[in-house]
């Protein structure tokens, strides 16, 4: 196993075990570049205050995966992260929306690449609409 898996699956163990920002900061490299669905974010500080706040939206979220990759510096997981929401949703015109007590299912692929056993640029892809529409914030498909 590579740097670039280790980081990854610290990362995943970060977002799903530890759920606090430190742990989750400590994954990136301080310069660290992260390209999510909900925007462009630089330095460890705000890629880790992004992903916690996605952590304290579904406090009992897990990943299960599909498919784990490396090649080189890079780690690509691809697979479904679920929880219930019962903490706040951040979005990402910087309102905040109650807890809706739903559980979600997403499908969704990270692409990490390491430097130095850290991350510095990660890609974050999933279903924003299924995740919408399982909150309920979302009108469902007829």
């Amino acid at each position: 196993m590579g740097q670039a898996r280790e980081a990854m699956d610290r990362l995943t163990e970060a977002m799903t075990t530890s759920r606090d920002a430190q742990s989750i900061a400590e994954c990136f490299a301080p310069d660290a570049v992260a390209t999510t669905p909900d925007g462009e974010f630089r330095g460890r500080d705000a890629i880790a205050e992004y992903m916690a706040e996605l952590t304290d939206a579904l406090p009992d979220s897990a990943f299960d995966h599909e498919h784990t990759y490396e090649a080189g510096d890079t780690a690509v997981d691809e697979g479904w992260f679920h929880g219930t929401n019962t903490g706040p949703l951040h979005m990402p015109d910087g309102s905040t929306l109650p807890a809706t007590g739903k559980a979600v299912r997403i499908h969704g692929c990270d692409i990490a690449t390491a430097r130095d056993g850290r991350i510095v640029d990660y890609r974050l892809y999933f279903d924003q609409l299924a995740f919408l529409e399982q909150l309920g914030l979302a009108p469902a498909p007829s």
